[in-house]
């Protein structure tokens, strides 16, 4: 099957995902004011506001729980359509063993969705710890705790892509050169699993910035797939893109639903593993570069804090420091999708080459 044949099932796929999560996200943000799963006020209740709560807790009682639904529904139409359109004679092609590369997809969307799941249940619920971030209160698993499970899961999927899928070349676009890390691609692919989980959590912090990014990734990353033919890939990400399409219309400002941890966990680190499977890991730093630059400017101000006694950002990450300054939250991210953008281009050129 050509990328011309692929072409018309991706997007009926897209169509189809589309309007299933469509129909359903309404009566899931009232299922999730039922269950009371809403963002709660962070600010201390005595003492000065810190400037994060004063931008932000004007959010708060807005449901969460986004990513439960996608991550469901995502899940069971993939594992639906794709015996459906093999026995309809869909050629399945694919570089590695597919029911393989089927597994690191699902395990990976499913295993760092239950993690940001548990990290909503407490924070939703769980009580406050004083002292986690600087003039504030903290919610939901400790960083030490997050960082042990996802340190864990993704040895599993970087172990499963280097012995059974045989994956351990990186590729150097314009110097063309394929670097063979042997075993080390292990610990490498553990690393951009885990920082693009993070990466994808601390972005979305404004409504529709995170979840439009990923909707200009997915498009980019769905090229790719096809152009690779690539079939459970590019069938995925398809599904995945419709789905994420019809949510994002519900999660712009103001936003009726957030994501939460269940889906910014996962989605982080599933467009890591997307990019790791394409042997597309340069073209992922460049396509998902938005997400590059709030992790790097959430780590600079780590640093001020914590070596220099004072912060370097008025707030981090990058777009609460324009929030800060006055910025318009629409305008944001609207200048946010506009570079996403332009870095997906970017980002396919590098795949190209």
């Amino acid at each position: 099957m050509g990328m011309t044949n692929l072409l018309p099932l991706a997007l009926g796929l897209v169509i189809f995902s589309f309007s299933i999560t469509s129909m359903l996200v309404v009566p899931f943000i009232n299922l999730l004011y039922k269950l009371k799963l809403k963002r709660r006020r962070e600010a201390p209740k005595k003492g000065k506001v810190p400037l994060f709560d004063k931008l932000h807790d004007v959010k708060a009682g807005t449901p969460i729980g986004g990513g439960i639904l996608i991550v469901v529904l995502v899940s069971l139409i993939f594992l639906l359509i794709f015996p459906i359109a093999s026995h309809m004679g869909v050629l399945i092609r694919s570089a590695y063993n597919f029911r393989i590369e089927l597994f690191v997809l699902l395990f990976t969307f499913i295993s760092f969705g239950l993690l940001g799941f548990l990290d909503d249940i407490v924070k939703i619920f769980g009580k406050g710890k004083a002292g986690q971030r600087p003039l504030g209160v903290a919610f939901g698993l400790t960083r030490s705790q997050k960082s042990l499970l996802q340190v864990v899961l993704a040895l599993i999927i970087s172990s499963v892509m280097y012995f059974k899928l045989g994956i351990q070349l990186i590729h150097i676009p314009l110097l063309g050169l394929n670097l063979n890390l042997g075993y080390w691609y292990i610990p490498f692919a553990s690393f951009v699993i885990i920082a693009f989980s993070n990466a994808y959590n601390i972005t979305d912090g404004l409504d529709g910035l995170a979840t439009g990014l990923l909707m200009i990734c997915l498009i980019a990353f769905g090229i790719i797939a096809g152009g690779n033919l690539d079939t459970p890939l590019a069938v995925f990400i398809t599904i995945w893109t419709g789905s994420i399409i019809a949510f994002l219309y519900f999660n712009t400002w103001p936003a009726r639903i957030f994501l939460g941890d269940t889906g910014a966990l996962s989605f982080g680190a599933t467009l890591a593993v997307i990019g790791l499977l394409t042997g597309s890991v340069f073209a992922l730093l460049v396509i998902g570069g938005i997400y590059v630059i709030e992790v790097t400017s959430s780590a600079v101000q780590i640093f001020g804090w914590k070596y220099l006694k004072r912060p370097i950002l008025p707030l981090a990450p990058l777009h609460n420091t324009f929030l800060a300054r006055g910025w318009e939250e629409p305008k944001i991210v609207t200048r946010a999708w506009l570079a996403g953008i332009m870095l997906a281009i970017f980002g396919l050129w590098l795949a190209t080459i």
